[in-house]
């Protein structure tokens, strides 16, 4: 089962090689939206840095939420996605690979670059940090969600809006969290508390999302 999930997460991140403007095309909207924010507002830094986290998450969900029309739509078009439900192969350990591929693709890069933008927010360095850990929690969370709502709208018509009506409501208590803990930070309160209901979520949506994709796909098909 490991083989097979190494065996996924390298096909997909090949693939996602080969489709470069796709992937850029998300952090190129986290960047755009995040450092709009502060030429709007001005130089008020004080109110910045009030607001950047904020920013940053609510950035970096809906940059999570445009990136999921890629994660199945392609191989559902060309038919290998068929391919994968007749395999012998637990659908389940294919679904996980194929997310953790698209965080490794989608996730991770929001993270890196939050802590470049939050430079335009003047943010401090513990408030930075809690900021980037929130996010190295929250994103597999916010990933983990909209697999289970691209699944499940997976060949309908005006699938993106549908998948959208869908995830935005489970996303708001990873928002939430995420933004809490670096509000914590900022005001001199441990935001431990809230780092470890990020990561209670995410074990939560590891263990479950991939068996309700799975389920998801296999009724796409019939």
């Amino acid at each position: 089962m490991l083989e097979i999930l190494r065996i996924m997460i390298r096909r997909d991140l090949l693939l996602a090689m080969r489709r470069r403007a796709e992937v850029a095309n998300a952090l190129l909207f986290f960047v755009i939206v995040a450092s709009l924010f502060p030429l709007g507002i001005g130089p008020e830094s004080n109110l910045l840095r009030l607001i950047a986290p904020g920013i940053i998450w609510v950035a970096a969900l809906l940059a999570s939420l445009l990136a999921l029309g890629r994660m199945f739509a392609p191989d559902h078009a060309d038919g290998t996605l068929e391919q994968m439900l007749l395999a012998r192969e637990p659908l389940v350990v294919i679904v996980a690979g194929k997310i953790v591929a698209h965080w490794l693709v989608s996730g991770l890069p929001l993270v890196l670059l939050a802590p470049v933008l939050a430079i335009q927010f003047d943010l401090a360095a513990d408030s930075l940090l809690i900021l980037v850990v929130s996010l190295l929690l929250g994103t597999p969370s916010l990933i983990l969600i909209g697999a289970v709502g691209a699944a499940l709208t997976l060949g309908v018509r005006g699938s993106s809006l549908l998948t959208a009506l869908l995830v935005l409501p489970l996303y708001v208590p990873v928002l939430i969290l995420g933004t809490s803990a670096a509000d914590a930070a900022a005001g001199g309160v441990t935001a431990l508390a809230h780092l470890l209901l990020l990561a209670a979520f995410l074990v939560f949506a590891a263990v479950f999302a991939p068996l309700a994709v799975a389920m998801a796909l296999r009724i796409a098909f019939e």
